[in-house]
């Protein structure tokens, strides 16, 4: 019990600092969190000392994955304001609807849900959230809004990744893979009827939803129908799948006011219309369109570029002594392993990383395309800059954190936690399964980690209270999930490219409502699998 209570200090911690009136900023928070665990696992768990140093060095290295994914899509972001083309594209999609509901879910929801079919990594929050904004809609409510929706397709998200990829250390056949890829879409499915509505809420109101939600609905079944019936053959495409099919019709249904409650006409409504010129949407649409091609090719692993991008055949290697072995390999992953001589190893695909592919190569392409001058160029990689300095360290914070909590193999304070939840459920495990997922995206800040930290722990537990593997698995998937909407990184992500400052705590405390939900959804569904 003791070291339950001492492994659970830190979360109650950290959330009661940033989530309490005038919270303490992120940039704060955790790292001091992090000390606070360091010191648990010293003096409390007896972890070696040189373990502890070496998950610090790569949790502070790791910190570079998603602070050069936030840099490029903040750079993408700044380019496309400066350019001109973010306000193209605003007067363009008000051509299209000037329903604020409508712009919501065409962007917020379809669009999201097709670009994390395609990459995952945050890059959904990333680039659909300033377009919101963009359109005239609130930062922070637009923030919530973007952790909301982007949950539903997660679970395939990055084609798949986090089925794949995030029980592949289970012992799994193919056909169980894809019985856990139809069970978590069915959650998710039925989880669709709700989570989209809730998400609105942060931006909108009870009445608006209501006189506008026939067309709620059609745009959240247009992309969930399909999800759900491509994930009853493959466990890759879904959300790539169901986002595309989704944006074409939510669209298509915007254009034609299906299900949309009417807005009053506006003075300039016709001269917006007029001076949107074809060619002028699709030049402002470029960047993005090459975004997500570029996105889509990279991912998916028949063409064979995924393979050439992941290639970790060594290409230099040297040895820093007692720091650890550094290796470049073919494909530009640079890897840090044998760090102060553990097991512990840290590693940057930097080709497959979403920030220089696609994100900086697409705004080095957009620079002449828009004739940009040599002082715009400045700015942009400036502005990009001096927004990330304080998201970095906090970044640091948070990695180091949850390095800290996942070291020590079974005496791990995370793994305790599981454990401990596991042994008070019993047989009734089903119903807090999913929550378990959800606390792992909230440290790791990735579904796919969630997955792979806890699916042995899930696997475990089913097969020891004897409920099926495939379910508890999909409602793993499920809650690593709907846990970004909670997730640190994700929130740091949303909040830096849309320029908020302290405002992590005000965010979680509003998004874990719909996280709970979300996970009583998936329990009862649970029941009926």
């Amino acid at each position: 019990m003791t070291s339950l209570i001492l492994a659970m200090m830190p979360i109650i911690a950290l959330i009661w600092m940033m989530t309490k009136k005038n919270g303490v900023p992120s940039y704060i928070a955790l790292p001091l969190t992090a000390l606070f665990v360091a010191a648990l696992q010293i003096f409390y768990f007896q972890t070696d000392l040189t373990l502890i140093w070496a998950n610090i060095i790569a949790g502070s290295l790791s910190a570079i994955t998603p602070i050069s994914i936030i840099a490029g899509a903040i750079l993408m972001n700044r380019m496309m304001c400066l350019s001109g083309a973010e306000n193209t594209i605003s007067r363009w999609l008000e051509g299209i609807s000037r329903n604020k509901v409508a712009q919501l879910m065409i962007i917020g929801w379809a669009f999201a849900f097709m670009i994390e079919g395609a990459s995952g990594f945050g890059t959904p929050a990333a680039i659909a959230a300033p377009i919101l904004v963009g359109l005239g809609f609130p930062p922070l409510q637009v923030a919530m809004l973007a952790l909301v929706m982007n949950s539903v397709p997660v679970s395939f998200g990055a084609v798949g990744t986090p089925t794949w990829f995030g029980f592949s250390g289970l012992g799994l056949t193919d056909n169980q893979l894809l019985e856990i890829g139809q069970q978590t879409a069915m959650i998710h499915f039925v989880a669709a009827f709700v989570i989209p509505v809730l998400a609105l809420r942060f931006v909108t109101s009870w009445t608006e939803i209501r006189r506008n939600y026939v067309f709620i609905l059609l745009s959240t079944l247009s992309c969930t129908i399909p999800y759900f019936l491509f994930a009853q053959w493959n466990y890759e495409f879904p959300a790539l799948v169901g986002g595309a099919i989704g944006l074409t019709i939510s669209i298509g249904l915007a254009k034609l006011n299906v299900g949309l409650g009417k807005v009053a006409a506006s003075p300039d409504d016709n001269t917006s219309k007029q001076t949107v010129s074809r060619g002028e949407i699709f030049k402002a649409m470029t960047p993005t369109l090459l975004l997500i091609v570029i996105l889509i090719v990279t991912r998916i692993k028949q063409l064979g570029i995924k393979s050439m991008l992941t290639d970790a055949t060594e290409a230099v290697s040297a040895s820093l002594g007692n720091l650890g072995d550094f290796s470049i390999s073919q494909a530009l992953i640079f890897k840090l392993s044998n760090i102060l001589g553990t097991n512990v190893t840290w590693a940057y695909k930097a080709l497959y990383v979403p920030a220089l592919v696609p994100f900086l190569l697409v705004v080095l392409i957009s620079i002449p395309l828009f004739k940009l001058k040599g002082s715009m160029v400045k700015q942009v990689f400036c502005e990009t800059g001096s927004r990330i300095k304080m998201p970095f360290i906090t970044l640091i914070g948070a990695l180091i954190m949850v390095k800290l909590m996942m070291a020590g193999g079974e005496n791990s304070p995370i793994l305790i936690i599981g454990m401990a939840l596991s042994d008070f459920m019993g047989t009734n495990w089903q119903f807090a399964s999913a929550y378990l997922g959800a606390l792992g995206a909230f440290f790791s800040g990735s579904a796919t980690v969630s997955n792979l930290t806890f699916g042995g722990i899930q696997q475990t537990i089913a097969t020891t209270v004897g409920l099926p593997e495939t379910t508890i698995l999909a409602l793993q998937s499920v809650g690593g999930a709907m846990g970004n909407m909670v997730c640190i990184n994700n929130i740091i992500a949303v909040s830096t490219i849309l320029g908020i400052s302290n405002k992590e705590g005000y965010i979680i405390k509003r998004t874990v409502i719909p996280m709970i939900i979300y996970g009583l959804i998936a329990a009862v569904m649970s029941t009926f699998i």
